[in-house]
């Protein structure tokens, strides 16, 4: 390793680099989907074949999801840089980055609900619409519960794309491994500072998707 990633890491910028990245994926992806947890649901529910079909409430959630979903994010994080200032108060540093991750994350956090909600067998949704069961219960106590290894699987699939967004929004004023890589590893040509990051964001990666996996695996009723 080079006298530049030694000097990096004994004044803690990698671990501090390492460490803000995880809190910007994780804080993100939890009010992400605290956002779009409900938007997915209102788009299932109230699609065409739902269960309580509101067409022109359904285009109106769906046209602003889209919009946002249509938006690169390199593009969208840049346009948003003043949004973020009005929230927090600056347009600068982790804070801005995540109140920008969470409007870029939230859409497509509504769109991996929505698919996983749909994947619910219709025969357990009419079975319970036959006992009489109101619209809100079938949504808390079947939809929910039956779609819930879809669900885990999308928040993984949401989380690892968060991430990934995460190392972008180094290149504007974030933190994190993704600007450790660019300022001290491309723009001073330490490639192995850049693969250390490399490596680093792998393994991340792959400990959310096992912990994911497992937890997919353990709520899912079809595994005897």
């Amino acid at each position: 390793m080079s006298e530049m990633f030694h000097s990096l890491w004994q004044n803690g910028i990698i671990q501090t680099g390492i460490w803000e990245t995880i809190y910007m994926t994780f804080i993100s992806t939890l009010v992400s989907y605290a956002i779009g947890l409900p938007m997915g649901i209102m788009l299932s529910v109230t699609d065409k074949d739902g269960i309580c079909p509101i067409l022109w409430l359904n285009r109106i959630v769906g046209f602003i999801v889209n919009i946002f979903r249509s938006i690169p994010f390199i593009i969208l994080m840049v346009a948003f840089l003043p949004v973020a200032k009005l929230i927090v108060g600056t347009s600068l540093g982790n804070r801005a980055m995540v109140v920008v991750l969470i409007i870029a994350a939230a859409p497509y956090v509504a769109r991996m609900v929505e698919s996983s909600i749909k994947e619910v067998d219709k025969g357990i949704i009419e079975a319970a619409q036959a006992m009489g069961t109101s619209t809100p219960k079938i949504i808390l106590k079947v939809l929910i519960p039956e779609a819930k290894p879809s669900l885990i699987i999308g928040s993984v699939i949401s989380m690892v794309t968060i991430l990934s967004y995460s190392a972008m929004a180094g290149s504007i004023g974030g933190g994190g491994l993704g600007k450790i890589a660019i300022s001290y590893g491309y723009q001073r040509y330490n490639d192995d500072i850049t693969w250390f990051c490399v490596v680093i964001t792998i393994i991340i990666v792959q400990i959310i998707q096992e912990f994911g996996g497992f937890l997919a695996h353990k709520t899912d009723k079809r595994i005897v």
